[in-house]
């Protein structure tokens, strides 16, 4: 944009700008760090695994999650602050909730490690599979998406993203027991349905069949039903798209439409093998 006004104008306007956008859009400072600090110190609690110094007596369990809480109402002090709801009722609420996520959390590090034969311990999968790590934050992230609190929960769920290559958007409701192995490049999307027991590879996504904006408070991802398997970059899209329980879902399969329960669904294709000293290299590429 082209302006005949001299630079120190310009300059003052712009600084002006700068001020107006601070005040408008003031969510404290370093809120993204905040965020990563927040589910580290959680997981921290939950997990010995992640402790960096022993906490094993019950008074300092108790002193850790009173500090936690405490650390929880100044985050969302700023975030709150143009809506009705109270950091101190919201952290309460929260921490209500940690039960029964640490027993999800567990049933779903069991999950993994009986699915996966690779695993020699549920110790192992706490501390060394990404898919772990990216269901852990992403229940943590949930709650406080059920409670509708903004930006935060799409905070951890990225820290998340960024930690494993695995994007599950906080607003998925995903029942217990659910295994993700190796998990790089899953993408499930905000209005997904996943039951009990399910199992996912790396690179499925499940997603819309539209990004149109009029449809972001519709159901626009696919409903897994409980017991389901899918394998290694499925795509399965649509909000009226549903898996049947007890179905297996192959790799590399496109679905757009829902498969009753039991199904097996596979892409059909062939494999040529042939004698090198049939074929050139440039045949092959």
């Amino acid at each position: 944009m082209e302006t005949n006004l001299p630079y120190d104008d310009i300059r003052d306007e712009f600084i002006s700008a700068l001020k107006r956008q601070r005040e408008n859009h003031n969510l404290g400072i370093e809120l993204k760090k905040e965020a990563q600090n927040f589910i580290d110190t959680l997981l921290s609690i939950l997990f010995p695994h992640f402790c960096k110094e022993n906490c094993l007596t019950e008074n300092e369990l108790k002193a850790n999650l009173t500090l936690l809480e405490r650390d929880l109402k100044q985050i969302l002090l700023p975030i709150l602050q143009n809506t009705t709801m109270k950091e101190s009722e919201i952290a309460r609420q929260f921490m209500a909730s940690l039960p029964q996520i640490n027993e999800m959390l567990w049933k779903d590090a069991e999950a993994i490690y009986a699915g996966d034969p690779a695993a020699e311990s549920v110790d192992e999968v706490i501390l060394a599979y990404p898919g772990f790590i990216a269901i852990a934050m992403y229940r943590v992230a949930h709650e406080f998406y059920k409670m509708r609190i903004p930006i935060f929960p799409r905070l951890i769920t990225e820290y998340a993203h960024e930690k494993t290559g695995i994007d599950i958007h906080p607003g998925a409701q995903i029942g217990w027991s659910f295994a993700i192995d190796h998990g790089t490049g899953i993408v499930i999307g905000e209005s997904t349905i996943i039951g009990n027991n399910v199992k996912i590879y790396q690179g499925v996504t499940l997603g819309a069949l539209s990004v149109d904006k009029k449809l972001a408070k519709s159901k626009r991802h696919p409903t897994i039903e409980d017991n389901v398997v899918i394998y290694a970059q499925a795509v399965i899209l649509g909000g009226e798209t549903v898996v049947g329980h007890h179905s297996v879902i192959g790799g590399n399969v496109w679905l757009t439409h829902s498969v009753p329960p039991n199904s097996v669904v596979y892409q059909e294709q062939e494999a040529s093998v042939h004698s090198k000293e049939d074929h050139n290299d440039s045949m092959i590429y």
